[in-house]
């Protein structure tokens, strides 16, 4: 059965992109731990990072950075956190946050209910700071 971000990948459900290559997508999370969280994805239904092959994990790592780097210049953070928790779905995933402080590295912290005009606004920054690095 496919996973819920294979069926957000192939439309089957709504996603905010703001990045995909033929490899890899990044989408907003649905939960942020800080506005602009955004989950880095390889297209393959990959389940544990540590079972990669090295340049795969290079690959997805090299778009996190990508990533990370526009979620700063969007939200106006000095640093973006990065995790790979692996436990919520069974397909590979890096969260990507602006980070500010330690308590920004906290799942149970997470915004439940996001206002879809905050979603749509930090994939709208986000996709501005990825063409202004272009």
């Amino acid at each position: 059965m496919a996973t819920i971000f294979t069926k957000i990948i192939n439309g089957e459900l709504p996603g905010r992109f703001v990045y995909e290559d033929d490899e890899i997508v990044a989408f907003l999370t649905i939960e942020p731990m800080t506005q602009g969280h955004t989950l880095v994805v390889p297209r393959a239904e990959i389940d544990e990072w540590q079972n990669l092959e090295p340049d795969v994990f290079g690959r997805i790592m090299e778009v996190s950075q990508l990533i990370g780097k526009a979620v700063c210049a969007a939200f106006g953070a000095a640093r973006a956190g990065v995790i790979i928790a692996g436990l919520e779905v069974p397909h590979l995933h890096v969260h990507v946050f602006p980070a500010r402080n330690l308590s920004d590295f906290g799942f149970a912290n997470v915004d439940r209910n996001p206002s879809a005009e905050s979603l749509d606004q930090a994939q709208a920054k986000i996709k501005a700071a990825l063409a202004q690095m272009r």
